[in-house]
């Protein structure tokens, strides 16, 4: 009763499904040390045959190899479950041969006699060509493909990993299908490197049928003329046609099995199962049928050859070619529609309403990538778009204006152009069926194509066909088709005039978006402490630099505490960013408790101020200028080279001065004062500008 009970538990713990697998792993063992009845025997010989035909099946109608990821596992099983077969009626054929041909049950007993015709030379050799047909065609070349499916899978999944982040930071895809796409990816890697190990259960198995049916036919000799006083030649047929039965039984299932795993490795993925990518592939095409069909015919006409079946297969492919071109030219066939001359109305008076606004942001393309923001032609940059203003209205923390896409026969027909208010932001080449290889640093090889550079970050790019597409990526590149490359050049530009898109409507529109949760706070701030231009040029300071403006709550705050000290924006820009250090410092260290920073000579740092105060605050005498821009370039370089990050760390006074200076030479370079860091943060300066660390 405990141990029923103990079961019982187990059960509601785990579930049934759970559970089922240990049980039938635990039962299949089982079936090579108990001795099972004849009639059970039949039983599971069936169910082998059964599970061989579903597991075909179901490789059949799978779209993808993943669609079936459990495969290599079905193989061990099935592998295991023919064997364990294969022990249990070698055992009841030689305990109970001498009884008759049903002594391993009526299953082995059918296979033996009406497979074969009951004649045991035909059985052998019938048996002989199913293990080579299993061994060297099928199992080998399913084998081979998986092993270099499983190499190719592996070399390409650097490039793949960087097209999802690719996509992941153009804002294409958020950060749950990112997710699930490099779980796909490595899950495919797993499925190749398992479908080359599982390979080795078939053609393990196909050895062991050999070696099986040899052992029974000696064995049971044996055990039939010594045990059992039979004759020779009664012993010989009697075990020969058992042993025969028994291993045609499980090489048919074993056949079936190694047929559906050369399906699943051998397929290309696409939107179509096999018996789709057959009949559309091969017999759509009315040239080749009608071609074949003359083939054939003539073949037939041939004297001696079989005519009736060579002309009635000719016939009705021909008929078939001839049917699919006669409704291919019917639906060619279209109505002509007669159109009717309008006469030309009279020009109406010019109004306001043909005054037309500069677009803020505007994407114009050339005719012959006009498909890409087409919805009828599948095309969806349109998608990507949206999904570019998503996510930088999550990372900026303000929603940026609508894009404006429209066509431009000036432009040349693979063009595109990014406008800002009417003037040109950036400028490329796409081809729609084509798709841009892009060399992150680290790909190995040459590729064949059109060299060029992408568009939004300048790396060296080569546009090439699809049919070369996964070479490039297990060469190391970076492969990603026309829409991205516009979608991922559009993103990059937006967050570089991310302040230049923040007007006063968006401004406003934000401002009410943070009213409904903190309306005292608005309240107090615009229009009674500061103007909406000054709140506006202070949020555009903040993005000039690279901020983001999420904290909305700390920079009004900010704002409110000082407006009634100054209105200057430069100096609540600075007020603002002293408010917001830790972030900007996280922005740059993400996790460092220790921060490594470029450091500023003592001297250069007295001279710059001293230099700032005898030019007003605005400008830098130009042999200092030089000397300053050759030593931070210097700098900089020394703290990449060391794989740190490019941050300056300055005192407060100078820093919006030189944050202004070098940002047009050396955008990389991040200004930072010291006002700006955390008092639980830590400073070390790795190295100098003006001096030596």
């Amino acid at each position: 009763m405990n141990f029923l009970r103990l079961l019982q538990d187990t059960f509601k713990r785990f579930g049934l499904r759970s559970m089922a697998g240990p049980i039938l792993i635990v039962m299949i063992l089982a079936m090579m040390v108990l001795p099972l009845p004849p009639f059970l025997l039949d039983i599971l010989f069936t169910f082998n045959i059964a599970m061989a035909i579903m597991v075909l099946l179901v490789s059949m109608n799978t779209l993808k190899p993943l669609d079936f990821a459990s495969f290599p596992t079905v193989l061990l099983i099935s592998t295991l479950l023919r064997l364990s077969l294969n022990v249990a009626s070698t055992r009841v054929v030689l305990l109970q041969g001498h009884t008759g041909p049903d002594a391993a049950g009526k299953v082995i007993e059918s296979f033996g006699h009406f497979l074969v015709g009951g004649n045991y030379a035909v059985g052998i050799v019938v048996f002989a060509i199913l293990v080579v047909i299993n061994f060297m065609v099928i199992t080998k070349g399913a084998g081979r493909i998986a092993e270099v499916g499983a190499r190719f899978t592996l070399d390409a999944m650097p490039g793949k990993q960087m097209a999802i982040d690719a996509d992941l930071n153009a804002g294409l895809i958020g950060e749950d299908e990112a997710r699930r796409r490099r779980a796909e990816v490595a899950q495919e890697a797993d499925f190749y490197g398992a479908m080359d190990g599982a390979s080795k259960f078939v053609r393990g198995d196909a050895v062991a049928g050999i070696i099986i049916l040899a052992i029974n036919l000696v064995g049971g000799f044996v055990v039939g003329v010594l045990q059992h006083n039979l004759d020779i030649a009664a012993a010989a047929k009697t075990y020969t046609l058992l042993a025969i039965g028994d291993g045609l039984v499980a090489q048919i299932p074993a056949l079936v099995i190694s047929t559906a795993a050369g399906l699943v490795v051998s397929r290309v993925t696409s939107n179509e199962n096999i018996a789709q990518q057959l009949v559309k592939q091969l017999f759509t095409s009315p040239q080749v049928l009608i071609l074949t069909s003359a083939i054939v015919g003539m073949m037939g006409l041939i004297p001696g050859m079989p005519h009736l079946a060579f002309l009635l297969l000719a016939g009705a492919m021909g008929w078939y070619g001839y049917y699919i071109l006669s409704r291919a030219k019917r639906e060619l066939e279209q109505p002509v529609v007669e159109t009717v001359a309008v006469p030309p109305s009279e020009a109406p008076e010019a109004s306001w309403e043909d005054v037309s606004q500069v677009d803020v942001l505007g994407l114009e393309v050339g005719y012959r990538i006009i498909s890409l923001v087409d919805k009828a032609q599948d095309g969806d940059l349109l998608r990507r778009i949206k999904g570019i203003r998503k996510k930088f209205t999550q990372e900026m923390g303000f929603l940026p204006p609508s894009v404006h896409i429209r066509d431009n026969l000036e432009l040349r027909p693979n063009a595109y152009r990014i406008t800002l208010k009417g003037a040109e932001i950036g400028t490329g080449e796409a081809f729609s069926n084509m798709f841009l290889a892009i060399n992150p640093g680290n790909a190995n090889g040459l590729l064949e194509g059109m060299h060029t550079t992408d568009p939004a970050f300048g790396l060296p790019a080569t546009w090439i066909e699809g049919e070369l597409r996964e070479s490039a990526q297990a060469m190391g590149y970076t492969v990603v088709d026309a829409g991205t490359v516009v979608a991922t050049h559009m993103s990059h530009l937006i967050h570089t005039h991310a302040a230049e898109l923040l007007g006063r409507q968006e401004l406003q529109q934000l401002l009410d978006h943070v009213a409904k949760a903190a309306p005292k706070l608005i309240e107090d701030l615009v229009p009674k402490l500061l103007p909406l231009s000054t709140v506006q040029k202070v949020m555009q300071n903040l993005l000039d630099e690279g901020m983001h403006i999420r904290d909305m709550r700390t920079i009004l705050e900010t704002l409110v505490e000082h407006a009634t000290r100054t209105q200057d924006a430069a100096v609540l820009t600075s007020l603002v960013r002293v408010a917001l250090g830790p972030a900007i410092v996280q922005q740059f260290y993400p996790s460092a408790q220790e921060l490594q920073v470029i450091g500023m000579d003592k001297e250069l740092e007295h001279v710059l101020s001293q230099a700032i105060q005898a030019g007003g605050g605005s400008a830098i005498e130009p042999g200092l200028a030089n000397t300053l821009l050759r030593e931070a370039q210097n700098a900089a370089h020394t703290q990449e080279q060391m794989g740190l990050p490019t941050v300056l760390l300055v005192p407060g006074q100078i820093r919006d001065l030189l944050a202004r200076f070098l940002k047009r030479s050396l955008p990389q370079l991040k200004v930072i004062s010291h006002e700006e860091i955390p008092g639980f943060k830590t400073v070390r300066v790795t190295s100098l500008v003006g001096g030596r660390a």
